[in-house]
């Protein structure tokens, strides 16, 4: 068995954490051991994955391994694209341009505000009477 080179990139989505190494080879995208296709049936996601491979034109140039806990699959899809994306800029440094334009390499801060006491949601109030 020959040693193959690895590019390691951890991406985090709301509650979603991925952990995801790319290797050159034929452009398969496998997650949690089961190929993306299979995985995610949204288009959406799909696009959402595969856009900094495509950003850097690389898309047919690496196999993506990915290992996905916590959150659920529009986060972890997040998760997984910006995980991508740091290791994309690990394997050539000449992406970083690339990926920094289409804000691939920041993580989305937005994650579900907690609940407040004698609230029925985070900012939902109970209807108000004056008697």
């Amino acid at each position: 068995m020959e040693d193959q080179v690895y590019f390691y990139g951890t991406g985090r989505r709301k509650t979603a954490i991925a952990r995801v190494k790319i290797m050159p080879g034929r452009g398969a995208i496998v997650i949690n051991g089961i190929p993306y296709e299979e995985l995610l049936t949204r288009i959406e996601h799909r696009v959402m994955i595969t856009k900094p491979l495509i950003v850097t034109e690389t898309l047919g140039k690496y196999n993506v391994v990915v290992t996905t806990i916590g959150g659920g699959i529009s986060g972890q899809a997040g998760a997984i694209s910006h995980g991508i994306a740091r290791a994309l800029l690990k394997a050539n440094a000449e992406n970083r341009l690339k990926l920094k334009r289409n804000g691939l390499l920041t993580r989305d801060p937005r994650a579900k505000e907690r609940k407040k006491a004698g609230l029925r949601k985070a900012r939902k109030a109970p209807q108000y009477t004056k008697r």
